[in-house]
């Protein structure tokens, strides 16, 4: 697949991009735009665009590589997010419209105290900053490999290039271009899916019925594990579990999900918009789990030995952009890109929101659209994709995948914590010792890490998958619970 064609279309991704987010921002830059879209959004549109937010680049290619180890076990923790959001929509999206929040880590000031504040917002600052820009580091590897070599481009330009393109077409619009851009880049995502399944379906000579038959008699279909659960992480409580819990701390307790559902005037329709949402994810990930069966079923009949793979995260890429003709190559390029660019570009609005609101304090001026501020937004938003470069470069100068994995398994420790504040807040009366709570949340994931690292993997068969933000999250409940000077104020609980 020639690199120049690839290449041409990306720029006239971008370039449809560009003319979007020209058109949503023109006349409004306000803070009120850019970090909430006027509370106006409309929730079809909202519910369609978190599709592509919250299936990255990672999960477009690593989903379907893994169906030849894990068979449609991943399925068993969509599951588990399904239930996770309706969680989400009838517990924590009423908190948040009952307090009119911007940012959601201001619950936990008003619930506990500033220091617990600060601490919560400086937990999602660091995970999101390192979980995006790991996304964004695997993806840029595979547009390296596959159009950016072809001229020596240095990798480090290939991030600036992805970085200032991003950059550009949100820094005006924020979270009002962000909801239109989103919709857009979900339905390439969905359109690379489904015509992936068609192409290869196409290639190995099956018609519909042919296809469906293929996937369900192959030895990749089975989904539920219900033995071993003390030694496999594949197990149905393990991954349900773990996918519940996962997108309650991962979705509902990161302000960049939340941002969009804060976006809408009512919580009648930020709630219609998480369960459309949810329920499209359910779909979507059955096609992603087609497309992973049809990939080793296509590699088996044409020769491809699956084994030569640096990773298995390749074969999606090499099937469709060395293997399949033109039209596949360049749908699924432009797949990946909208997957990735989706889950950038509204984590780079976030975190500046997050940034602006909970250390800046926007949200306590006197007028939060003072040009000052809006400069200041602007600082932000930039400081924030020169910090994602630098953390990208970083990934590529260690250049090694057990290295660059384990930190990105280190910033999902941290999310326990904020799982243990949120539930020790809503579920108890009891008030926490502020200045005593970034200690605990710091403890907590080291004190999990040494247990599962030193003991349990040593002296026990337990295997911790998915389980782990459960474990980690219960950790922090108790410390929180075993260190509380008593019951809470009732202007603290006011909001519960």
């Amino acid at each position: 697949m020639s690199p120049v064609i690839l290449l041409s279309f990306i720029i006239i991704y971008f370039a449809v991009l560009l003319a979007v987010a020209h058109f949503t921002s023109k006349g409004a830059s306000d803070n009120s735009t850019f970090f909430v879209a006027n509370r106006n959004s409309k929730w079809y549109m909202v519910a369609f665009g978190m599709i592509g937010t919250a299936l990255s680049g990672v999960t477009f290619i690593s989903v379907p590589g893994a169906v030849g180890a894990s068979e449609f076990s991943y399925f068993q923790f969509v599951l588990g997010n399904a239930v996770g959001f309706v969680i989400i929509a009838y517990v924590l999206l009423p908190l948040y419209y009952r307090m009119n929040l911007t940012s959601i880590y201001t619950y936990l000031e008003e619930r506990f105290g500033h220091t617990t504040y600060k601490t919560g917002a400086a937990i999602f600052l660091v995970s999101r900053t390192i979980g995006s820009a790991f996304r964004l580091y695997l993806v840029a590897i595979v547009l390296q490999h596959f159009i950016f070599d072809a001229w020596n481009v240095p990798f480090a330009i290939t991030v600036v290039i992805c970085l200032v393109l991003i950059w550009m077409y949100t820094n005006k619009g924020g979270l009002k271009t962000i909801i239109v851009t989103d919709t857009l880049q979900t339905t390439f995502l969905v359109t690379a899916v489904i015509l992936s399944i068609y192409f290869m379906a196409k290639g190995l000579d099956f018609g519909i019925v042919d296809t469906f038959e293929a996937v369900k008699e192959s030895s990749y279909s089975k989904i539920f594990f219900w033995d071993d659960f003390v030694g496999s992480k594949a197990n149905f409580w393990k991954q349900f579990l773990g996918g519940i819990f996962v997108t309650i701390a991962m979705t509902g307790l990161d302000q960049d999900l939340m941002q969009k559902n804060l976006s809408m005037g009512t919580i009648k329709e930020a709630q219609k918009n998480m369960i459309t949402f949810t329920s499209v994810f359910v779909v979507i990930n059955i096609f992603f789990l087609a497309v992973g069966a049809l990939l080793y079923i296509y590699a088996a009949k044409n020769g491809i030995d699956v084994t030569q793979l640096a990773t298995r995260d390749y074969l999606y890429p090499e099937i469709a952009l060395n293997h399949l003709a033109i039209v596949p190559a360049i749908i699924f390029m432009m797949g990946l890109t909208a997957a990735t660019f989706a889950t950038t570009d509204s984590a780079l609005t976030a975190l500046t929101t997050s940034f602006c609101i909970d250390f800046l304090n926007f949200n306590k001026k006197e007028n939060p659209n003072d040009p000052t501020l809006i400069k200041q937004r602007n600082y932000v938003h930039f400081g924030f994709s020169i910090v994602m470069l630098l953390v990208i470069l970083v990934f590529k100068l260690i250049n090694d995948d057990s290295v660059v994995n384990a930190i990105f398994t280190a910033a999902s420790y941290t999310y326990g914590p904020l799982l243990g504040l949120f539930v020790f807040g809503i579920f108890t009366k009891y008030a926490v010792r502020d200045k005593a709570v970034p200690y605990i949340c710091v403890l907590s994931p080291t004190v999990l890490f040494l247990l599962k690292t030193y003991v349990i993997e040593v002296y026990t068969p337990y295997v911790i998958g998915l389980d782990l933000i459960i474990i980690n999250g219960f950790i922090t409940f108790v410390m929180l619970l075993i260190s509380s000077p008593g019951k809470a104020s009732e202007k603290a609980l006011s909001h519960n």
